[in-house]
C-alpha cells in the first residue's frame, strides 16, 4: 500500500469524527450514553526532568504505554515539517512527556490504528495498525514502531511485564478506531442503534479482556490508566456527544476492574472553551499548512494529556 493510503487511513482516525450530523446525531448520541449504562448494568463489563522525553525498554523503567495513534503521536503527511515514518523516535506523545514528569523511561507499544480486537487477536480489522479496512497492510507492516515486536500489543505487553515486574505504570487508550471501523465495514454505516449497541458491546467486552489479562495472567497489581478522547468541537453536540459515548464505555469499563480514569475530554475541554470550544484555534491539534487542523494532538495537546494522568495518578 502506498504511503498515502496508509496516512490516508491513520487520519481517518481516533473516532471523534464519526459523521453524524445537527439533532439526529446529538439524540443518537445521547441514547447510545443510556446504552451504555444498560451494558454494564446487563453484565458485559465483570470485575473478575529536563531532559528530552524518552523511549525504550530500558531495563529499569517502571512504566508500559499501550493504546493507538494518539498514545504514538501520530503526525500526518502534511504537517511542517513533515514527519520521517522511518524513524519512530522522532514522534513523541504523551507517553514521552509523562515519562520526562516521571522520571521514568517508558516502553511505548501503541500502534497507530489498532482497534480493541487487533491489540487482542493477530489479523483482527485494525483502522491501519497491522492491516488497514480492505487491505492487509497497516503501518506496523510499513514503518517501525516505538518498540518492536511480532504478534499483537497485547501479547507484547505481557511478554513484557513478565520480564519487567517492577513495572509500576500502565496507561492504555484504545477504542475509538473501533467506531471507525463500524462506521466503514456496516452497511449502515454505523448508525443504528443496533449497530451501536453492538460497538457498545464489543469495546466494553474487549477493553474488559484486556483489563483481565493485564491483571489475572500477567498478575500486574500496579496502577492501570485509561486515558479518555479528547472532542474534535466542544461547541457542536453531534462531536462532544459522540465523544461522552465512547468516553462513557472506557469508564465503565475500567472502574470495573480497578483501572484510574483520566479525564482527557476535560483537559481539552478548558483551553478549548478560551476559543469557542475550538481545540484546532487552542493550539492543542496539529495545524496544517491550509489553517485546518488535523485530529491528532499538537506537543501542546500531549502535554495536557500527560498532564491529566500525572493529575489522575496524584504525581
Amino acid at each position: 500500500m502506498p504511503r498515502a493510503v496508509a496516512e490516508s487511513e491513520q487520519d481517518e482516525e481516533t473516532g471523534e469524527n464519526m459523521k453524524l450530523s445537527g439533532a439526529d446525531g446529538s439524540r443518537r448520541a445521547v441514547v447510545i450514553v443510556a446504552a451504555v449504562a444498560l451494558v454494564i448494568a446487563a453484565g458485559l463489563v465483570t470485575k473478575v526532568a529536563s531532559a528530552d522525553p524518552v523511549t525504550g525498554t530500558d531495563a529499569n523503567g517502571t512504566y508500559l504505554a499501550l493504546g493507538d495513534s494518539v498514545a504514538f503521536g501520530y503526525v500526518p503527511a502534511a504537517a511542517v515539517p513533515a514527519p520521517n515514518y522511518y524513524d519512530a523516535h522522532s514522534f513523541v506523545g504523551y507517553p514521552e512527556f509523562l515519562a520526562q514528569q516521571l522520571g521514568e523511561r517508558v516502553s511505548n507499544a501503541s500502534c497507530p490504528g489498532e482497534t480493541t480486537a487487533s491489540m487482542l487477536t493477530a489479523g483482527a480489522q485494525s483502522n491501519g495498525c497491522e492491516n488497514s479496512i480492505g487491505s492487509p497492510v497497516g503501518y506496523s507492516t510499513l514503518y517501525p514502531l516505538h518498540v518492536q515486536y511480532q504478534g499483537t500489543q497485547m501479547s507484547y505487553a505481557l511478554s513484557y511485564l513478565a520480564h519487567h515486574q517492577h513495572t509500576q505504570l500502565i496507561t492504555i487508550d484504545i477504542g475509538a478506531n473501533d467506531a471507525f471501523v463500524c462506521q466503514e465495514t456496516t452497511p449502515d454505516h454505523c448508525s443504528s442503534n443496533a449497530e451501536f449497541g453492538g460497538l457498545v458491546a464489543q469495546i466494553a467486552q474487549n477493553l474488559g479482556a484486556i483489563y483481565n489479562q493485564l491483571r489475572n495472567v500477567a498478575h500486574y497489581q500496579g496502577q492501570i490508566v485509561t486515558l479518555t478522547y479528547y472532542s474534535l468541537s466542544y461547541s457542536d453536540p453531534s462531536q462532544y456527544l459522540l465523544t461522552a459515548f465512547l468516553d462513557s464505555v472506557l469508564t465503565g469499563v475500567t472502574h470495573a476492574y480497578g483501572g484510574v480514569v483520566a479525564d482527557g475530554f476535560a483537559a481539552f475541554a478548558a483551553p478549548s472553551a478560551l476559543y469557542g470550544g475550538d481545540p484546532c484555534a487552542a493550539g492543542l491539534l496539529i495545524k496544517l499548512p491550509d489553517g485546518t487542523c488535523n485530529i491528532h494532538p499538537s506537543p501542546a495537546g500531549h502535554k495536557l494529556l500527560a498532564a491529566a494522568i500525572a493529575s489522575a495518578i496524584g504525581a
